[in-house]
């Protein structure tokens, strides 16, 4: 028996102009989201800007070349085939192939940066794969809009090799050629590739980690005149990183405190203004002193460049936070990789006064600008995460801005009737 998921052309009932049920039950939702079959309008879901901070956030984006070999090296300039990449949300980031039918693509605003979802464009390979959440095929006519017909395409959905949550789609958009027989297979196995490099390069993540923190010996000891950066956000410890002769290298809490208070303060601090945002004790300057020889011993050893100087205590080499980028990109407005930027409050379990406040500072900064400017799915996709969890105000301002139909809403009603419950509690 043929799989459902293949084409019509592929099956039996096609001959008798029969539809196959999944096809028939994505239309009904894309008549149900009163979408107009004649009416084309993906939306064009960024800017060349955001388009390119997305992409550089997106978890995809370390995997290309498995993709680029298994697909894009054989759909060449007149191999009449599209290779296509897109996000969770079915927002196309990647548009590769046949140049002359991109072209064509573009009329039909098959473009990178463009909303390819079933809720936007009705039934298609790349938004039902992701709707359905498994691989597809779709034919000609298959598609709700009647502009598409002249092409069939072959999506499946990509997941976190850890989380098994989707993260995007890998789809082939072309003539016929696009729906052979092989192509489902192909595309799974593509996927299925690309989800085990994701989990090797997170494996080779930590090993690095795990050999920077057992023996420094080794350890290059020239300066580097590379911009070092220094990750703290979602973190206990820190992670100082960059290029050349500074190797990954986990730093102790409070170390990373040090160079985090130093990096944000960067025309200096005095021991005591630098104690007493460290320690808020009375022996803090002694334990300050002592504290910064045990830093500079260990940055000596592995990247001398950024051992601070004294009188005020202050680094000679720029360090960047990760807690920079993501404020950098909420100055442009790139609101969606800010928050791929932001795994999680800087070196939570820290309670240093000034860690608590630039903790506090990171945080509110991305609120705001979750609250004033984001989009429904970037504030649903926030709420979906650890920065906030409980917060009412946002849980409902999502509410608000959600389709009065949108499956969200009992969720999100839910949660914000537990909160208020819990709060109620005596």
């Amino acid at each position: 028996m043929s799989s459902p998921w293949l084409a019509a052309p592929a099956r039996a009932e096609a001959q008798h102009g029969l539809v196959r049920r999944l096809v028939r039950e994505s239309w009904e939702r894309s008549m149900g989201r009163h979408l107009d079959p004649d009416n084309l309008m993906p939306e064009l879901a960024f800017d060349e800007d955001e388009l390119r901070d997305h992409r550089l956030g997106h978890p995809l984006a370390g995997v290309l070349p498995v993709i680029t070999k298994l697909l894009v090296n054989d759909a060449d300039d007149d191999s009449g085939m599209l290779v296509a990449v897109g996000d969770a949300m079915g927002r196309l980031l990647w548009v590769d192939g046949d140049r002359h039918l991109r072209r064509r693509a573009e009329g039909m605003l098959f473009v990178e940066g463009a909303g390819w979802s079933e809720r936007e464009v009705g039934t298609s390979a790349p938004g039902t794969a992701l709707e359905l959440d498994h691989g597809i095929q779709i034919h000609a006519a298959e598609h709700f809009n009647r502009l598409v017909h002249p092409w069939s395409c072959t999506a499946v959905p990509v997941h976190d090799p850890e989380t098994r949550q989707i993260i995007g789609v890998i789809d082939i958009t072309g003539g016929p050629q696009a729906v052979a027989s092989h192509a489902l297979p192909l595309m799974e196995a593509t996927a299925a590739a690309v989800e085990s490099e994701i989990m090797v390069q997170r494996l080779r993540a930590i090993a690095d980690r795990r050999f920077a923190g057992r023996s420094r010996r080794d350890q290059p000891t020239r300066p580097t005149a590379v911009r070092a950066g220094l990750q703290v956000l979602g973190r206990d410890t820190g992670l100082l990183v960059g290029h050349g002769t500074v190797r990954p290298t986990e730093l102790s809490r409070r170390h990373a405190e040090i160079l985090a208070l130093l990096s944000w303060h960067r025309q200096g601090l005095s021991a005591e203004a630098l104690a007493t945002l460290l320690y808020d004790a009375d022996e803090a300057a002694v334990t300050l002193r002592a504290e910064f020889v045990r830093l500079r011993r260990v940055l000596t050893n592995v990247a001398p460049a950024l051992v601070p100087a004294s009188r005020p205590y202050r680094l000679v080499t720029p360090l960047e936070l990760d807690a920079h980028q993501v404020l950098s990109l909420l100055d442009r407005g790139a609101h969606r990789a800010a928050l791929a930027a932001y795994p999680g409050p800087l070196l939570p379990d820290s309670t240093a006064p000034g860690i608590v406040e630039l903790r506090e500072h990171v945080a509110a900064r991305l609120r705001e600008a979750m609250l004033t400017d984001a989009s429904v799915d970037l504030l649903h996709d926030y709420i979906r995460t650890a920065a906030a969890p409980d917060d009412v105000e946002v849980l409902v301002a999502c509410l608000r801005l959600l389709p009065p139909r949108s499956p969200k809403r009992a969720g999100l009603v839910a949660r914000i009737e537990a909160i208020e419950a819990e709060l109620a509690a005596p």
